[in-house]
């Protein structure tokens, strides 16, 4: 693809969790390593935040007004960029060294969410499912880390990758009762062409993958090819996520970079980036707990 990519923001460590709300028009993101989520508006390129007291991993809107979120601490509601947080359960909480990474909702309105290992001295990450009651339960897991979650668009095909192993699963899911069958490998990539990292899938079906490490986007056809690169002028890509207001701009975040030789090089590491798209997105679900 040779769509021209914009440079939006550059104030990220680790830019994540792109999330688009059509109802407000602005942009949700994280910074991981700083702590911060974010809010970003592009009729007027205004970006604020609010700040935390550690690492956010993931987030979603929630039904009800404010946030969902993925901690460090574990689980936790956030009235608004304003504050107000409070703690809902840590599934991990005998794993301090670990933290939430990689978060969304399903169809159904539950909140699903990955941990990582930052050690990669096992394969100790999972996915946990917040249920609409906040009752909490393990879903999928024995990841490094837990990455690339999306749903195909009927709901019924559930992505993710472990990110350090270059492979991305998709798994049979029960928008019903939340359950998981049939896991397979779904796409993996040669090293050094990238990791993958986060992920969204677009109206026709096909996944896009942030390709970490290997400075591109990739969509991938349901049969597991791919089919499209759009190259990001970022070492790092971390995540992509459909928005604008009419669904066909691509936002990706991406990770800043302290190897020199690869900052001068990519100099708008760490920025927030969008491209617009003949296809569109959609509508990322609301947490309806």
């Amino acid at each position: 693809m040779s769509e021209v990519i914009t440079a939006l923001a550059n104030c990220a460590q680790l830019a994540e969790c792109p999330r688009w709300d059509p109802e407000q028009q602005r942009l949700f993101w994280v910074d991981i390593d700083a702590g911060r989520l974010h809010a970003f508006d592009p009729k007027t390129g205004q970006d604020s935040y609010l700040q935390l007291d550690e690492e956010i991993g993931c987030f979603a809107v929630r039904e009800k007004g404010g946030f969902v979120a993925g901690l460090r601490s574990g689980f936790v509601t956030i009235d608004s960029l304003a504050g107000g947080i409070t703690p809902i359960a840590d599934p991990e909480q005998d794993k301090p060294h670990q933290r939430f990474n990689d978060g969304r909702c399903d169809p159904a309105g539950r909140f699903l969410a990955g941990t990582l290992n930052p050690n990669k001295d096992a394969y100790s990450g999972h996915y946990y499912t917040l249920d609409l009651d906040l009752s909490v339960r393990k879903l999928v897991g024995n990841n490094w880390t837990s990455n690339g979650l999306a749903f195909s668009p009927d709901g019924k095909t559930l992505y993710y990758s472990d990110t350090p192993r270059h492979v991305v699963f998709a798994c049979d899911y029960d928008v019903v009762t939340g359950a998981v069958t049939n896991q397979r490998e779904f796409i993996r990539f040669p090293h050094g062409f990238g990791r993958p990292d986060g992920a969204a899938v677009d109206s026709e079906g096909y996944y896009w993958s942030a390709l970490y490490g290997g400075g591109r986007v990739v969509r991938i056809s349901p049969a597991g090819k791919i089919v499209n690169t759009i190259t990001v002028p970022a070492k790092n890509p971390t995540m992509v996520a459909f928005g604008g207001e009419s669904m066909n701009t691509l936002f990706i975040t991406t990770a800043d970079t302290d190897y020199a030789p690869e900052k001068a090089q990519y100099p708008l590491s760490g920025s927030l980036f969008s491209v617009n798209l003949p296809v569109t997105g959609l509508i990322e679900p609301k947490f309806k707990g």
